[in-house]
């Protein structure tokens, strides 16, 4: 199922519950396209759609550094959800390809909720492989979905935060500033100094 509505709300979410659906999980993922570092996924069941609404939540991508991470802390600090995370290694997409290792990331995080999901919204038009949970997917849906956007803002700030301690011990690389992504200090100090056991080897290209 595709869905295409416009606007961030809780459209799909109260579609999938109208259904019998219920709980409704969001899912995305932050880190598919970095040279660096796992690709984490999240997924986000809303307790309280009200305080979401009034927090004026978005997409993690258009929120800057500062607004993620005090949105972050209150979601995960507030009853306003429940939250899973998880994780895919730099071997497994090494291993895998970004795509599986993305669907893996995300299947953790379903597996971490402390509550099954009835149904997953799942940002973007691919479902997760051999999942029995109802799945609908939304193209750009942490812009249009609640509980997806929730998921973004947890994946982002989680794997942004874990780049950053990485570059304690890999200063070279400016981590702390692209947390992995392809910059071009990032790619310079690849060039002048080689890769890092934390480095996607199939991603950089001489």
């Amino acid at each position: 199922m595709l869905f295409k509505k416009p606007g961030i709300s809780f459209e799909w979410e109260d579609y999938l519950i109208s259904r019998g659906l219920t709980p409704v999980a969001g899912i995305d993922e932050a880190g598919r396209g970095p040279l660096a570092g796992p690709v984490v996924a999240a997924a986000a069941i809303i307790l309280d759609r009200e305080s979401i609404i009034k927090s004026g939540i978005n997409d993690s991508k258009q929120l800057d550094r500062e607004r993620r991470e005090e949105l972050f802390e209150w979601l995960i600090n507030s009853e306003v959800l429940i939250w899973g995370a998880g994780a895919a290694s730099v071997r497994e997409i090494e291993k895998f390809n970004i795509l599986n290792a993305t669907f893996i990331a995300m299947k953790r995080a379903i597996n971490n909720l402390p509550l099954k999901p009835g149904a997953v919204l799942i940002d973007g038009n691919r479902k997760i492989p051999d999942l029995t949970i109802f799945q609908a997917t939304v193209v750009k849906g942490d812009s249009k979905s609640y509980s997806i956007a929730a998921a973004s803002i947890i994946a982002k700030v989680l794997r942004d935060r874990l780049m950053r301690k990485l570059a304690n011990f890999y200063p070279q690389y400016g981590w702390e500033r692209n947390v992995g992504y392809p910059t071009k200090d990032h790619k310079r100090m690849i060039k002048k100094i080689g890769i890092t056991p934390h480095h996607r080897k199939s991603f950089i290209h001489e």
